[in-house]
């Protein structure tokens, strides 16, 4: 089988907006559910409803990747889990290191979706000598000092960064220097790389911080809704903006999608 230092996904050569890539695991999740339950074929709709995106651009998204599906029929759910998986780089494997085992580390080395989509968790590192050799999710973990080692014999071209923040832009060069061309970073810091290398940042309090945005958007139109024009509260001054605007309303993409954090 193949290495994650043997081909790379032609999803930018071939013009594929990032924004459709980003909800291609969207797409492959609601797909694989429907496949585990035996289902042949499925909708535009119904795979857009499963996506949690409109139809018209599930529809679109799918025209990049030459796929379109049979009037009255719909699209052939198997087909669809390969496309996408090969579009993906799904068909092969990737090797993938974990830096920091700490308890959002150590999580991550136990989640089971890894494997199921493709990845494999070669390697756990942490600069902890006391956690050297201890196992976690059945690997033992390996002391930082041997990490250009690791990437170098296990050909790792993905790294995971749960490490603290302060240490984390140090993790990301070393990671970088011995090969290691994209980063799923979980440390709440913003990491410099070169050009062509990629990073994917997750950051669970900027999440928190969105839906918080979301709730009190809610509260304040149940508020209007109750007090109304006729309640006598009504002062004639035009309404403030929620506070948490600045915070949290800038992450919207230019489509409107907030990509989810996790996978299912």
């Amino acid at each position: 089988m193949a290495t994650g230092r043997t081909h790379r996904p032609a999803t930018r050569s071939r013009g594929i907006p990032e924004a459709t890539v980003a909800r291609l695991p969207l797409y492959l999740r609601a797909l694989t559910a429907l496949s585990e339950r035996s289902v042949p074929t499925v909708s535009s709709e119904e795979l857009a409803a499963a996506a949690g995106v409109n139809s018209a651009k599930l529809r679109k998204d799918f025209s990049y990747l030459g796929s379109y599906g049979t009037r009255g029929v719909g699209y052939d759910v198997e087909y669809l889990v390969y496309q996408i998986s090969r579009e993906l780089g799904l068909t092969q494997d990737w090797p993938v290191v974990i830096v920091g085992i700490g308890n959002l580390g150590a999580a991550l080395a136990g989640y089971g979706g890894f494997a199921s989509r493709g990845f494999r968790v070669a390697a756990l590192i942490d600069a902890d000598p006391a956690m050297t050799g201890k196992p976690v999710a059945g690997i033992p973990v390996q002391h930082s000092d041997d990490l250009e080692k690791i990437i170098n014999e296990d050909g790792v071209s993905i790294g995971v960064i749960a490490t603290p923040a302060g240490v984390a832009q140090q993790v990301c060069d070393r990671l970088v220097a011995a090969g290691v061309t994209s980063i799923l970073n979980f440390a709440p810091t913003v990491l410099s790389v070169p050009d062509g290398v990629d990073v994917r940042k997750v950051d669970l309090s900027i999440e928190l911080q969105i839906l918080a945005f979301h709730e009190q958007r809610k509260a304040g139109e149940e508020a209007g809704a109750e007090s109304g024009p006729d309640s006598g509260t009504d002062t004639g001054a035009p309404a403030a903006p929620p506070a948490a605007r600045t915070a949290g309303g800038s992450r919207k993409g230019p489509d409107g999608d907030v990509p989810a954090v996790m996978p299912a």
